[in-house]
């Protein structure tokens, strides 16, 4: 959906036209006084649409989601995605449009935080696993939806292509994932096996190896605040890359390239879902104990960037791609290694809790990157 961002704000849904990946590649820009190329709404406003249902399920978890079994929010999740790519393929405004990303956000702020908390029946070498599915999602995402419009299909059929995702979410749910016997007396890994001998059976209660409702408030408070050194720099992390891609990609335009601007976005979000994809898959190679240098790092590249938006002073749109894939690379590690941390430095009785109030981190980022990055078009956009 944030690949499509922009074809989800620029494109015109009249009936006759849906067919068309760019219908004028060289539009004059909304405001044509602009010295930006400016779409009317930011796609800040998708992404907006896409974290804020998002947010709202991760902030309301810690506090009763862990009553609702695993398989009816992996069934939602599967709904959800499904509807989402139909309701943005055929709307015809783009009020409609938000509306599908919305779904596509439930689905996937839901989903996040189901696995992640499955996370916590595995040994905890199924985090880098997880991460590097979350990475390798992105890329797959992003990589298809610019290969197949570059190939000459419709953003629309483009969508509708996908539709096949959820479906494989399911069955990798249903059918895939095992239910292990019971625990002999053989050690760790048949232990770690019976804690998830009741994930698989919805009728069954789901033993946990410590619910959520086992802790006092008092300790998930202090849960919480242990949790803090980790979770600070990575809203950090992220709030600086969303910022950087909704804000500022769409305004980051060469016009002495052969890439359209729609086609210069479409590359610019998959170079970003490439860097993540690797760093995300990296933790068995190098593993980043102070998380907090990632943040600075990323605040630095924001800066950067920003410089080159109001100056354009970078000769060409190829150090651009570069300046991306290392914002990927940035944000995938803070990533994987602040959930790595988590799971390393937690105790079995709190691990699940922390792994769920964790994974806001990255929402609350991406939301205040988000509300802080539509004032900012409108102001851009108002310039001569």
């Amino acid at each position: 959906m944030l690949s499509a961002a922009h074809d989800i704000l620029k494109q015109q849904r009249a009936p006759g036209n849906q067919s068309h990946v760019d219908p004028d590649p060289t539009a004059a820009p909304h405001n044509s006084s602009s010295r930006f190329d400016c779409n009317s709404v930011s796609t800040a406003a998708v992404l907006l649409a896409d974290i804020l249902p998002t947010l709202f399920i991760k902030l309301i978890a810690p506090f009763g989601l862990h009553l609702l079994p695993y398989s009816p929010r992996v069934l939602v999740c599967g709904v959800c995605a499904a509807g989402s790519f139909i309701l943005v393929a055929f709307a015809q405004s783009v009020r409609t449009s938000l509306i599908g990303v919305v779904l596509a956000s439930i689905s996937s702020g839901l989903g996040e935080i189901t696995f992640l908390a499955v996370t916590s029946f595995y040994p905890r070498g199924v985090i880098s696993w997880w991460s590097s599915g979350t990475g390798g999602a992105g890329l797959l995402g992003a990589l298809s939806y610019l290969g197949l419009t570059q190939a000459g299909l419709s953003p629309q059929h483009t969508l509708l292509s996908m539709l096949g995702v959820p479906v494989v979410l399911l069955a990798s749910y249903f059918l895939l994932l095992t239910s292990p016997a019971p625990p002999g007396p053989t050690g760790e890994e048949e232990a770690d096996a019976a804690a998830r001998q009741p994930l698989m059976n919805p009728e069954a209660p789901e033993s946990k190896p410590a619910s959520d409702s086992s802790l006092s408030l008092q300790e998930k408070w202090t849960v919480f605040k242990s949790l803090l050194p980790h979770i600070v720099p990575l809203v950090l992390v992220y709030f600086a890359e969303y910022f950087i891609n909704q804000g500022l990609f769409e305004l980051i335009f060469f016009r002495n390239t052969f890439l359209s601007h729609a086609e210069q976005y479409r590359w610019y979000q998959m170079l970003y879902q490439a860097g993540v994809f690797a760093s995300r898959s990296s933790l068995h190679c190098f593993h980043i104990r102070h998380t907090w240098i990632l943040a600075v790092l990323q605040c630095l590249n924001l800066g950067f960037l920003m410089a080159d938006m109001w100056f354009a002073f970078l000769p060409n749109i190829y150090i651009v791609f570069l300046i991306i894939v290392y914002e990927g690379l940035l944000g995938g590690a803070a990533y994987v290694n602040t959930f790595h941390n988590i799971a390393l430095e937690t105790s079995d009785k709190h691990r699940e809790f922390a792994m769920t109030v964790a994974c806001i981190s990255d929402t609350l980022g991406i939301s205040l990157s988000g509300a802080l990055a539509l004032p900012l078009h409108d102001f851009l956009c108002q310039l001569t």
